[in-house]
């Protein structure tokens, strides 16, 4: 329910740990085989040898020597400019607009998800089944459809039936749609958290 794109971050992530934990097997071979140690030796010492021919194919004048002296911690910041907006793109949607109208005569209608979050607690205060909730919306990836989908979660009480906060979600999901006037879409997610903990179990009869 957000812009973040997770098959890209999984890539992502998933090359990431391969080069961390292939790094991290070639650091320790080099610490406990003598013969991965001299050849990491070895490797060091031609790519230095290569960096320093490379600086002698671009000169420049001093105090750079070389214009791959600049080049380098250029290339640093682009991947840092990057890393910056890849963090940036990764989330977002969340919105406080549950829903809206636009009229061209009558102007533009909204309800906020403050109004219909009052709401759902106001219809759960007394409930001894759930010990507290939440109301969020996000805006659609569809562009072209302007109503928000929700989230309703609900926090059960130790010992609360399932079944029991199901048929209350169930109720809370078509009291905001009697509200809103049309069905939008609704994640409900039913969990726990540090109140079910504290709270004192429920059970029924």
């Amino acid at each position: 329910m957000n812009s973040t794109n997770r098959a890209v971050n999984r890539l992502f992530l998933a090359i990431a740990g391969l080069v961390l934990l292939g790094a991290g097997l070639l650091a320790a071979g080099a610490g406990l085989v003598p013969g991965i140690a001299d050849q990491w030796t070895a490797v060091a010492g031609g790519l230095l040898e290569r960096w320093q021919a490379l600086l002698s194919t671009a000169p420049a004048p001093e105090p750079l020597g070389s214009w791959w002296t600049l080049a380098l911690p250029a290339l640093l910041l682009l991947g840092a400019v990057a890393s910056i907006f890849w963090l940036t793109r990764q989330g977002g949607g969340r919105t406080g607009t549950a829903a809206g109208e636009q009229d061209p005569e009558l102007g533009d209608t909204a309800v906020d998800v403050s109004y219909l979050a009052a709401g759902v607690e106001q219809a759960l205060k007394g409930n001894r089944a759930v010990v507290g909730s939440s109301l969020t919306a996000w805006r659609g990836r569809n562009k072209r459809n302007e109503s928000s989908a929700l989230r309703l979660t609900l926090q059960a009480r130790k010992g609360a039936s399932p079944r029991e906060v199901a048929d209350l979600a169930e109720d809370l999901v078509g009291a905001i749609d009697a509200q809103l006037g049309h069905h939008p879409t609704v994640l409900v997610r039913i969990g726990s958290g540090t109140r079910t903990k504290l709270a004192s179990a429920h059970r029924a009869g």
